[in-house]
């Protein structure tokens, strides 16, 4: 095996090594967005579960003009 060959091989390997590690951390990041969406949605849920018994109408005239 010549040295060009050699070397070759290993910036080869090192690239990949590069590349497995970028794509894990783009698939950890995917996954950390998934659960701040769905603790958003559970506040959010929260939120809105109040006014789950307010009466019919509530707001429907609200007046904001200054």
């Amino acid at each position: 095996m010549d040295p060009t060959s050699l070397i070759t091989a290993l910036v080869g390997a090192q690239t990949g090594m590069v590349q497995l590690a970028v794509a894990a951390r783009l698939a950890r990041m995917n996954a950390d967005q998934g659960a701040s969406v769905a603790k958003l949605i559970d506040a959010a849920q929260q939120s809105i579960d109040p006014l789950a018994n307010v009466a019919a109408g509530v707001g429907t005239n609200l007046d904001v003009s200054t």
